[in-house]
């Protein structure tokens, strides 16, 4: 499981569109570029698909080249080698002061460590923070995506549920930016604790998280 509370500026690169969801309730939907920081020091954009309440009357309000900043939540899903960014806002505004893109805001995720060991380091000051990543994984038809987090905690503190393979709850600051022309999200750690899988119950449903396959590691 991960979830997104952010901030997101950026230009509503197409037109909009008014959809309609399995329950018939009527949405507009339009798309938002986003340009982030490639970690070799340029920049490129993503796309992020943002759906507000709303009928065809109200798409003209959102215009190709149209600044504009939204609060809310941001859903990620990995199909394949793609991350798809999907957005829904609790507020929009349509003239921000701010020019510069982004996307800012709060990370939870709840899945498994990958198989590497905790790395500690120490900064140029001296400060120890420790390194990991983890993987959430969600269910796509009869096969699961796995969907990479690298966590970084600027503290030493290294609790000892904190092991490969441990499955963890960690809150934090979320970090999108680019490497290699993949998109790394990344945790500024705020919160940590160890997660105790609830008992499964035989209800047809799928288990909160798979074991880690062998040849799986974080990609990034």
């Amino acid at each position: 499981m991960i979830k997104c509370n952010v901030t997101i500026n950026g230009t509503i690169s197409r037109n909009a569109q008014m959809r309609t969801d399995k329950d018939n309730n009527q949405f507009v939907s339009f798309p938002v570029s986003v340009v982030l920081p490639i970690k070799s020091g340029n920049r490129r954009a993503i796309e992020v698909s943002v759906s507000v309440p709303g009928t065809q009357n109200d798409c003209h309000k959102y215009q190709p080249q149209q600044r504009i900043e939204m609060q809310g939540s941001l859903n990620l899903r990995k199909r394949g080698n793609a991350l798809y960014f999907n957005f829904t806002p609790d507020s929009v505004n349509l003239s921000p002061v701010e020019t510069i893109d982004k996307i800012e805001g709060e990370l939870e995720f709840r899945g498994t460590l990958g198989n590497k060991d905790i790395v500690v380091q120490t900064d140029k000051k001296g400060k120890p923070y420790i390194l990991f990543s983890g993987f959430s994984t969600e269910k796509v038809g009869e096969g699961f995506e796995y969907m990479w987090v690298r966590f970084i905690r600027f503290t030493g503190e290294c609790e000892a549920f904190l092991q490969p393979k441990a499955k963890v709850h960690v809150k934090g600051a979320l970090e999108v930016s680019l490497y290699k022309d993949r998109i790394d999200i990344g945790c500024r750690v705020t919160d940590i604790a160890e997660w105790v899988r609830e008992p499964y119950h035989q209800s047809g449903e799928a288990p909160s998280f798979v074991l880690q396959r062998p040849e799986d590691e974080c990609p990034m």
